[in-house]
């Protein structure tokens, strides 16, 4: 019986121990941490709400975190915004992205889908048409190790991809997709090294 207590704990320790320490990279307050584009004014801060919203000649831009990672965490909640939401998180380069929202090549919603240039959309996530919530806030997670990164949607695992064009270290980003109309808000975005 003692055995199997001790067995019991020093699995609970080991758990615990590997269960990384998530660290907010937004403050709700202002883009501190951030590297804010030219256009400054689509990316504002407001009752604690990263607010993202196309201007009037929709040229789009990406905002990118001043730290670079390597094998990290992401986790954001999003809540899709008016016209076609077209958005998504950069990982380390422009070169591999999840998507947000409407694709703009296949003109669908391709949400937590990889976007890889060169390849466009190399594999679908799963589920997400019977996870998604148009009308309010959904997380996404993101982990990316080496050259694999895996997603999960409201807490259930959609994707699964390796690829050979991300960068080993770089920063994250995410995207308003110019040419279009829209908006969309982030809250609650966090991350953690691995």
């Amino acid at each position: 019986m003692l055995n199997k207590i001790i067995l019991i704990l020093l699995l609970s320790v080991s758990v615990f121990a590997q269960k990384p320490k998530m660290k907010k990279i937004f403050n709700g307050k202002d883009l501190k941490g951030w590297i804010v584009p030219d256009d400054k004014n689509c990316w504002t801060v407001e009752d604690g709400l990263l607010k993202v919203k196309s201007e009037p000649t929709k040229k789009g831009s990406i905002l990118w975190t001043e730290n670079k990672y390597e094998d990290f965490i992401i986790q954001v909640d999003f809540k899709m915004g008016d016209g076609r939401v077209d958005s998504g998180i950069f990982l380390k380069s422009e070169l591999n992205q999840v998507q947000i929202g409407i694709s703009g090549s296949l003109k669908r919603d391709m949400t937590a889908s990889p976007y890889v240039i060169g390849k466009m959309y190399p594999k679908e996530a799963t589920k997400v048409k019977d996870i998604l919530k148009m009308e309010d806030w959904n997380t996404m997670k993101v982990k990316v190790v080496g050259k694999n990164y895996q997603v999960w949607l409201n807490g259930i695992e959609v994707m699964d991809y390796t690829t050979e064009s991300i960068p080993e270290s770089g920063p994250i980003g995410l995207q308003l997709h110019p040419g279009n109309e829209m908006s969309i808000y982030y809250k609650n975005l966090s991350v953690a090294k691995l």
